[in-house]
């Protein structure tokens, strides 16, 4: 069934040329069938006036952490009451994600997918790294692949307690990697003081891209380190955090298709200071915006309280932070088909309770989605 979304006062599609206004869409077989002025819409099977609103992709979330059980507020509060944020707080869920079954997890997945989908995210990026170990990373790629848009391996997100690095490091490049394999489409490593250095992070790139799996790095988040030049010399579709960056960072990102990531949330919740996006985008890098959604350093799946952020706090434009929480967030994961409203692309539309995107960052922590559409139906 054809849908004709009609009376949109400013839609943002991601194209050259910028928004279009008194504009519509047609939706049908989730794609985009037809967009231009409203006007010049052709019929459809269904009309929805949206009266005056303003429309853009959905978000794409290009990193999330939610195949995982248990709560970490007290940790949140220590941290608010002036402790640090380590790597090693990970454990904790560890211990609970091992514990629950997988009827729970599947269940605590799904609640922060419809609750992401309800604020507008429609396509989203998850990862394991909560089991560590062989049985538990194979059920929670598993459990992703039956939800998320996108499948992330991250068995190198924590050395379990009393194991060696390196050993540890042997089982992620090997049978666990054989045993995630079949559910995933990237792979990812914490490059970190705490977590992998250098060259154990390079052998799980390696390991990863023998297999045929897509490269993503979670790096220099907790201070200046070798994550970014680590993903940029792998190719890796994106390096996530990009927190503490050099100016030689700065240029190898800009000179690269890497796309960095930067998780404004998570650098608030954590007293990190804000990623440089600003002088990344200077510098002519792709910069994407995602919440890291976790329950440890950024329990949030508000990608709209990401793009406020950015832009009144980390100096991007609105139209900058837009395209960072969508097309950018489309880049991260080398899809073309999403965060961009053209005919042909898959029909992933949200439409704001405001005559323009600007509201997003002009009225803060105000709930603006009015309506979601993706793959062509209504969420």
């Amino acid at each position: 069934m054809s849908i004709l979304i009609t009376g949109i006062s400013e839609l943002t599609t991601n194209e050259r040329g910028g928004p279009l206004h008194n504009a519509a869409v047609v939706l049908d077989g989730g794609r985009f069938a037809w967009v231009g002025a409203a006007a010049a819409a052709p019929a459809a099977d269904e009309r929805v006036d949206v009266q005056g609103r303003a429309a853009l992709p959905g978000w794409v979330d290009s990193h999330t952490h939610l195949v995982f059980a248990g709560d970490r507020t007290a940790e949140f509060e220590a941290r608010m009451a002036g402790q640090p944020y380590r790597a090693g707080g990970i454990a904790t869920t560890v211990a609970a994600t091992r514990s629950a079954t997988d009827e729970q997890l599947s269940a605590n997945l799904n609640r922060h997918i419809a609750e992401a989908r309800r604020q507008g995210t429609t396509c989203l990026e998850t990862k394991t790294g909560y089991g560590l170990n062989v049985a538990d990373e194979a059920r929670s790629a598993r459990i992703a692949a039956a939800s998320a848009d996108e499948v992330t391996y991250l068995g190198a997100h924590l050395v379990p307690q009393g194991t060696d690095a390196d050993t540890y490091v042997d089982l992620v490049c090997g049978e666990m990697l054989d045993a995630v394999a079949p559910f995933v489409r990237w792979a990812d490593v914490f490059c970190e003081t705490g977590a992998f250095d250098e060259k154990q992070s390079e052998r799980v790139l390696h390991a990863a891209a023998a297999r045929g799996l897509g490269l993503r790095v979670h790096g220099n988040q907790l201070g200046a380190g070798p994550g970014v030049q680590l993903a940029v010399r792998h190719n890796a579709a994106s390096v996530d955090h990009c927190t503490h960056l050099t100016d030689a960072d700065i240029e190898a990102l800009a000179s690269s298709s890497t796309v960095a990531t930067v998780l404004p949330a998570c650098d608030l919740s954590t007293h990190q200071p804000l990623a440089p996006a600003r002088a990344l985008l200077d510098a002519g890098a792709t910069v994407a915006l995602a919440t890291n959604a976790n329950p440890g350093s950024s329990y949030t799946t508000s990608m709209a309280f990401c793009v406020a952020t950015a832009v009144l706090q980390m100096g991007l434009s609105v139209a900058e932070a837009v395209y960072a929480a969508t097309a950018a967030g489309a880049a991260a994961l080398r899809r073309d088909d999403v965060g961009v409203i053209r005919v042909g692309t898959r029909a992933d539309i949200q439409v704001l309770d405001a005559p323009s995107v600007t509201h997003l960052a002009y009225r803060p922590g105000v709930p603006l989605t009015h309506a979601v559409w993706r793959m062509g139906e209504r969420v």
